[in-house]
């Protein structure tokens, strides 16, 4: 815009006129009206007034309590996807991992300590180097009778993990006098954390302790897990019988001696190297020196249960599907 002795042009003045008249005409209308946002599908999940675990009531009355249950189940079904792998995995491993806490007398309640772990991812790894389903640290799972080595890290067998995580639930039940929610508390922090907090604090629960947030939030995710997949549908997730991973029918081979490669030890039993590791995430390398001569059970799958179309559909739950 060009200026002469400090007057308009008379074109220009008059353009700058009516986009003066226009812009007060707009800043005095009404706006137009939009459309009212539709929340209807982001619900809140119903509470219970209580619930059950490992054969105890937890009364949810208590403010705190409902809130810090209502945040994990609130977090668990608006985090969907995780929770949906959840279901899906939930169906290839709870038949591997229910009949070892049946068999150590632990309540089948703890495999949702399981998934609190891991998702029942058997690769999962932590920041912090804890490994598998069950989330051993090296020297906890040493402790526990694993082996841990370059060669050879039974955090990732599931069977003898499960095993190992039953004696932990076990010495933890006993130290806390029966208390489950304290074992759960005391599996993410250690014992002798949840131990030294409740004499402080002066509190016979780890639920009644004050605690880091994870700690704290433990249980409660614990619980929340067993809610939703009891009964999967009555939180909005569905799904079908031929959406659910299925379990594995397997040959069992002993090893008790040294494999210079398992690749060719793959190939001789008519698998892949890349199947051999996917169901025996324990082995760690490409060959197993065992100088020891300790036996150990690898699990080679049958050909039908490596197809979606012929491996038996089986579903641990009839819950997790629809009708």
């Amino acid at each position: 815009m060009k200026f002469h002795n400090n007057i308009l042009h008379l074109p220009v003045a008059a353009a700058v006129a009516a986009m003066l008249t226009l812009s007060l005409t707009a800043s005095s209308s009404t706006p137009p009206q939009q459309p009212a946002a539709d929340f209807s599908r982001v619900a809140n999940p119903r509470v219970p007034s209580s619930l059950t675990l490992c054969g105890k009531k937890i009364d949810l009355d208590r403010a705190d309590m409902f809130e810090r249950y209502d945040r994990e189940l609130t977090s668990l079904i608006y985090t969907h996807g995780n929770t949906l792998l959840a279901i899906k995995r939930a169906n290839r491993y709870f038949p591997r991992l229910a009949p070892i806490l049946k068999q150590n007398g632990v309540p089948s309640d703890l495999l949702y300590l399981a998934v609190t772990e891991s998702q029942l991812n058997p690769r999962a790894v932590s920041s912090a180097k804890a490994a598998g389903l069950w989330q051993f640290m090296p020297s906890t799972a040493r402790e526990y009778g694993l082996e841990v080595s370059d060669e050879v890290d039974e955090r990732y067998n599931i069977e003898k993990a499960t095993a190992a995580a039953c004696r932990f639930f076990k010495k933890a039940l006993a130290r806390y006098g029966g208390s489950w929610t304290s074992v759960m508390a005391s599996y993410n922090a250690g014992m002798a954390r949840i131990s030294n907090s409740l004499n402080d604090q002066l509190a016979s629960d780890a639920l009644d302790l004050w605690l880091v947030e994870e700690t704290q939030r433990y249980p409660f995710r614990v619980m929340a897990y067993k809610t939703i997949m009891e009964n999967p549908g009555a939180y909005g997730f569905t799904l079908t019988t031929d959406q659910l991973y299925w379990p594995r029918e397997v040959t069992e081979v002993t090893v008790d001696g040294p494999v210079a490669s398992w690749p060719e030890w793959a190939r001789s039993h008519g698998i892949s190297y890349y199947t051999l590791r996917e169901e025996n995430p324990w082995i760690r390398s490409s060959k197993l020196t065992n100088k020891a001569g300790k036996s150990y059970t690898v699990r080679v799958p049958k050909p039908e249960s490596l197809s979606r179309s012929k491996a038996a559909k089986s579903v641990f739950n009839t819950k997790w599907v629809g009708k």
